[in-house]
């Protein structure tokens, strides 16, 4: 696991876009963190380096789940802030997106940890302040544990952190 602090929403999406730069189809991302910690602002920024305009970037509370088209990718933005069971999650079908070939993120996974892949990136997003949020990655499976080192690497934070 490592840290990192956002002192804004630009470097918050910064950050994000280099996550989204690193995935491949197959990959999910677990945001988690509380109302306003900036969850749909990091997708916003990932889908940026998917080539997916950010303006076409809203959170699904409502929807469950937002598809977006990006060059050569798919990008499924789930939310599972509003599911109150596991039937409900079931009944979105969330395993044919989890397991096919698109890349998926999802705000409050941590509601269902039981049905997230072993293999996966999870982001856990902080208020610090106004404007900064303190994020921390960790990487499950192998293919997550890669992704996180990938990720500490091109922000350059050295181990520990």
């Amino acid at each position: 696991m490592f840290e990192i602090t956002s002192h804004s929403p630009e470097e918050t999406k910064r950050i994000a876009a280099a996550v989204g730069g690193l995935l491949l189809p197959g990959d999910l991302v677990n945001l988690s963190g509380e109302l306003g910690a900036g969850k749909t602002l990091f997708v916003k920024g990932l889908a940026g380096a998917l080539d997916i305009p950010e303006e076409m970037v809203t959170s699904p509370t409502f929807s469950i789940l937002n598809e977006y088209e990006g060059t050569g990718v798919l990008l499924y933005h789930f939310d599972f802030y509003r599911l109150g069971s596991e039937r409900e999650l079931e009944n979105i079908g969330f395993q044919d997106y989890f397991y096919g070939s698109g890349i998926s993120v999802v705000e409050w996974g941590d509601l269902f940890p039981e049905h997230l892949p072993d293999d996966r990136l999870d982001v856990v997003m902080e208020k610090t302040g106004p404007q900064a949020r303190r994020l921390s990655f960790s990487g499950f499976g192998e293919r997550g544990r890669h992704i996180a080192e990938q990720v500490r690497r091109l922000l350059s934070v050295h181990p520990g952190h």
